[in-house]
């Protein structure tokens, strides 16, 4: 393969996002691959309509925008302060559905590299999340376990 690869990685605090973009910056020193880390900010959502309402008006409360950048920020910047000269990563704060999005950024990459939240059944189940990537991506997924993140991290 020639040329400088794109991989975006879905960090959300987590350990396995964590992991997800520790092996994504690990593989980017060796490859001079550009890396884009991208955490989705969910819209608010529309509650039913009932007197146990956390919100007014029926809303589920949203971090406010900048909550979010200092969140990927700090985590980009945790995981760069574990390895030997790592490449810069492009930082990116999305809104709205984040398997959705998450799709929606593999249109442009080459690889997409993803922290599952996925309980453990017989083998492994992975999160939702981590399956529709799997199933609708437009490039190739690596999907990082909870046995995964533990061994890499």
């Amino acid at each position: 393969m020639t040329g400088q690869r794109k991989i975006v990685v879905g960090v959300d605090g987590s350990n396995q996002s964590e992991a997800a973009l520790r092996w994504a910056l690990e593989e980017a020193t060796a490859h001079s691959d550009q890396v884009r880390a991208v955490l989705v900010r969910a819209r608010a959502e529309l509650l039913p309509g009932t007197s146990y309402a956390i919100q007014p008006y029926g809303r589920r409360p949203v971090g406010e925008d900048e909550e979010y950048s200092d969140r990927l920020r700090t985590t980009v910047q945790k995981v760069r302060e574990t390895l030997d000269n790592p490449p810069p990563v492009i930082e990116a704060v999305l809104n709205g559905d984040p398997a959705a999005e998450l799709v929606k950024e593999s249109a442009h990459a080459d690889l997409l590299v993803i922290g599952s939240h996925g309980a453990r059944l017989r083998d492994v189940l992975i999160g939702s999340v981590a399956v529709w990537c799997v199933r609708h991506a437009h490039c190739p997924v690596l999907v990082i376990t909870n046995e995964a993140a533990q061994q890499l991290g």
